[in-house]
């Protein structure tokens, strides 16, 4: 899997983080949203974003709504309803804003496969057998795409940057 070390996943494109330093470089906790809160502005975006002076979405909850369902209704649920939202941001700001899914869990949850630069993700007891196909279900295993945030040359991912999901 491609690394990156720019700062464009912070402006453009969608992330998913999980380090807390990744996090505080974009957004104060306050200016974090619920997933709830962004899966109602679905299709009726507001003009002004709340973080990084307006170029930045920061989502929390993800991870908790996808432990709550058994596998096949989170695969379903994460491949509509929350695919259709990320879609309906990137149209509305026209790929010029930055979507980003803070996983506080997603270090130990999600798992790259590095001969095929698949990407799962591990669900929580009492399914934790099982693992949804991530990428197969948000961006549709387009492969090349995906990147490791990395902060700093030789420290570990931070999170996974997709500059653009289709």
């Amino acid at each position: 899997m491609k690394h990156t070390l720019d700062t464009v996943w912070q402006r453009r494109g969608t992330s998913w983080i999980w380090d807390e330093e990744a996090r505080n470089q974009v957004c104060t906790a306050g200016e974090v949203w619920s997933l709830r809160q962004f899966l109602r502005c679905a299709g009726n975006w507001p003009d002004d974003l709340p973080s990084n002076m307006n170029n930045t979405l920061v989502v929390a909850g993800l991870d908790g709504c996808l432990d709550l369902l058994t596998p096949s209704d989170a695969e379903a649920w994460l491949g509509d309803t929350v695919k259709h939202a990320i879609l309906s941001f990137q149209s509305h700001y026209e790929s010029e804003a930055a979507l980003i899914f803070w996983l506080p869990s997603g270090q130990g949850r999600i798992k790259l496969h590095p001969a095929t630069d698949s990407i799962d993700w591990r669900c929580a007891a009492p399914h934790s057998d099982h693992s949804l196909a991530f990428g197969r279900i948000l961006w549709g295993e387009a492969n090349e795409y995906p990147q490791e945030i990395l902060l700093r040359e030789g420290a570990k991912p931070a999170g996974l940057f997709h500059l653009r999901i289709t």
